[in-house]
């Protein structure tokens, strides 16, 4: 049986003396996949926010790899082998694509089948190739997506953290992003968590979901279980947030 690559054992955190995140304990297997979904604020953006250190733990533990993160700043999560691709993008607009990708390059610990470089970057996204000269803010929001993407696995990760990563994207973007992740998941053996509003593509995407409810989990099962139970789906997420 695969160890452990991330678990979560009675985390609680939030911001300040604020608590989001109450009790919540669950792991990913090393190579799996899961999405994350939920209605909006319920806390799956302060989760991933909580893996990697940005916010204020006040109980539990996280380990990677068996590693106990629970004090480390956030740059020394990512040396561990956490990959983090927020909601906001947060790519260098000042920088080059090659120099926003290049300031993120480490040797990492990627438990995957290749070690990402910039021509392993360039080789899953030629856009990327082909921009590699302009500023980050000269790049349409999908090629900023891939970018932030891209910065992310030049780190080498065990574990990739993704935050609503087909927000504000046109749908031929979106294919093409969910392209990517699934050649990483299946191709490249990475352990991926995926933050996701759209959720029929993240049901879609992973053979298990994790659905948060009010900073704790309300399930933890089976993807294909609310694909075919749209009564129990809208229960968990209600109809206005599910987007399938």
């Amino acid at each position: 049986m695969a160890e452990n690559a991330l678990a979560l054992a009675a985390v609680s955190a939030g911001y300040g003396e604020t608590v989001v995140l109450e009790d919540l304990e669950f792991a990913l297997r090393a190579g799996e996949s899961a999405s994350l979904i939920g209605r909006n604020g319920v806390g799956k953006s302060t989760l991933l926010e909580t893996v990697m250190g940005h916010t204020v733990q006040h109980a539990g533990a996280i380990r990677l790899h068996g590693r106990d993160l629970v004090g480390l700043p956030p740059y020394r999560r990512v040396r561990a082998g956490l990959g983090y691709v927020p909601q906001e993008r947060e790519i260098f607009p000042s920088l080059t694509v090659r120099e926003n990708l290049e300031v993120a390059a480490r040797a990492g610990a990627a438990s995957g089948a290749r070690r990402w470089t910039l021509t392993a970057v360039f080789e899953l996204f030629p856009q990327l190739a082909e921009r590699q000269a302009h500023r980050g803010n000269q790049l349409s929001g999908g090629e900023q997506q891939m970018l932030s993407v891209g910065r992310a696995l030049m780190g080498n990760p065990m574990v990739l953290l993704m935050d609503e990563p087909s927000e504000g994207l046109s749908p031929r973007i979106v294919e093409e992003l969910m392209r990517v992740l699934k050649r990483l998941r299946d191709a490249e053996g990475l352990t991926i968590l995926l933050v996701e509003q759209n959720t029929r593509l993240a049901l879609d995407f992973s053979l298990r979901a994790l659905v948060m409810n009010r900073g704790r989990l309300a399930y933890d099962g089976p993807s294909e279980d609310l694909l075919r139970d749209r009564a129990r789906l809208d229960s968990l997420i209600g109809v206005a947030g599910s987007d399938a």
